[in-house]
């Protein structure tokens, strides 16, 4: 779940319009991935299972997009960041990772492309 959480946060950053926001440029994923506690603390915001950090409301809020559209606005370094976040939660918190596709994806329209997204070198 905390990993799910910090994929989310990290494609939250991506939102349209804060796209070239400098802070996502010097995002510190090796932090955000290697404390659980944050990560569950992000996971929980993003399934409203918890309080939300104003860093993980503004994620929480763009997710939706990023998923629709696979990142399509997102900087180079900013679809790198993701593809580690999430890489990273579908691999040691493959459960975490469903239910934040079940609340962001519902329907599973998008899922597909964004896993091919992710899997891309």
């Amino acid at each position: 779940m905390t990993l799910r959480l910090a994929t989310l946060s990290t494609i939250v950053i991506l939102v349209e319009g804060d796209f070239n926001n400098p802070r996502y440029y010097d995002f510190d994923v090796g932090s955000l991935l290697e404390n659980d506690r944050i990560l569950i603390s992000y996971t929980k915001c993003f399934l409203d299972k918890g309080p939300c950090t104003p860093d993980a409301k503004e994620f929480k809020r763009d997710i939706p997009e990023v998923l629709r559209t696979s990142c399509e606005k997102c900087t180079d370094k900013q679809k790198e960041i993701i593809k580690q976040i999430i890489g990273t939660v579908m691999k040691r918190h493959p459960k975490s990772w469903v239910q934040l596709l079940d609340k962001y994806d519902p329907e599973k329209k998008y899922v597909d492309d964004f896993n091919k997204f992710i899997l891309e070198k």
